[in-house]
C-alpha cells in the first residue's frame, strides 16, 4: 500500500474548491449578464423601478407642459388637469416616459425631432433621459435621437430637437408638485432655493417695509 503524503491531499482538495469556485463566480456573472440585457432590452410594466406624478415647470414661459392628446405645449396651468403627468422610471438609469394623467398619451419625439404625442408610449422615440444640470434644473434628452432635447419656445410650442441644446433655456424644467398637493416630506426635491431667490426675497421684504 502506497503511501499519499497529507500535503499532496491537502493541495488537491485546495484546487478542487478553487475550481468550483470559478465555476459558480461564471454562472453568477452570465446569469446576471442575461438578466440586464433582458431588462434594458425589453422594458415592461414590472421592470419600471418607480412611478411619479407631478408637473414640469418651463423655464422659457412660466408655465407648465401639458399633453392635451397628440398636441402638447407649455402652456399649461398650475394644478392644470393636463398639466399632470405620471412619469414611469425604468429600472435602469434615469430612462423615463411621461404620459399625461388625464389623457393617456405620451410625450414622443420622431426622427424629424418633432414633439407629438402616442397613446403607445413603448417605442424608444417615447424615452427620455433625465439630467440635473448646474442650475438645479432638469433636462429631459431622448433616449433614441441623441443630443436632441425636449424643448419649447417662448410662446409655448414644441421645439425641434435637431435645434436644441443642453445650455438653452428653452430646455430647462423644474419638478413641481401640483398647486395645493405639496407634501411637506418630499418639498424639497420639488423646489430649489438659489443665492439668486434668496436675495430677491430680501429685496422684496424691504420694499414691503419701505
Amino acid at each position: 500500500m502506497h503511501y499519499i503524503p497529507s500535503r499532496f491531499i491537502y493541495l488537491c482538495l485546495h484546487l478542487l474548491v478553487l475550481y468550483f469556485q470559478v465555476q459558480e463566480s461564471r454562472q453568477t456573472s452570465a446569469d446576471f449578464r442575461v438578466y440586464v440585457e433582458n431588462h434594458t432590452r425589453n422594458p415592461d410594466d414590472l421592470s419600471r423601478k418607480q412611478v411619479r406624478i407631478y408637473q414640469l415647470y418651463s423655464r422659457t414661459t412660466g408655465k407648465h407642459v401639458q399633453i392635451l392628446g397628440k398636441k402638447i405645449n407649455a402652456n399649461g396651468d398650475d394644478g392644470g388637469k393636463y398639466a399632470l403627468l405620471v412619469v414611469e422610471t425604468e429600472t435602469f438609469g434615469s430612462h423615463i416616459r411621461i404620459k399625461g394623467k388625464d389623457t393617456g398619451y405620451y410625450i414622443c419625439m420622431n426622427k424629424r425631432g418633432k414633439i407629438i404625442g402616442k397613446l403607445n408610449g413603448r417605442n424608444q422615440e417615447c424615452v427620455f433621459v433625465e439630467e440635473v444640470l448646474e442650475n438645479n434644473y432638469t433636462a429631459l434628452v431622448s433616449a433614441k435621437y441623441k443630443g436632441w432635447y425636449l424643448g419649447f419656445t417662448r410662446k409655448g410650442r414644441p421645439k425641434k430637437g435637431s435645434r436644441t441644446q443642453q445650455n438653452q433655456q428653452e430646455v430647462h424644467f423644474m419638478k413641481r408638485h401640483p398647486k395645493g398637493k405639496v407634501d411637506p416630506l418630499q418639498e424639497f426635491r420639488f423646489t430649489t432655493v438659489t443665492k439668486r431667490t434668496r436675495r430677491a426675497r430680501r429685496l422684496k421684504v424691504k420694499s414691503n417695509s419701505n
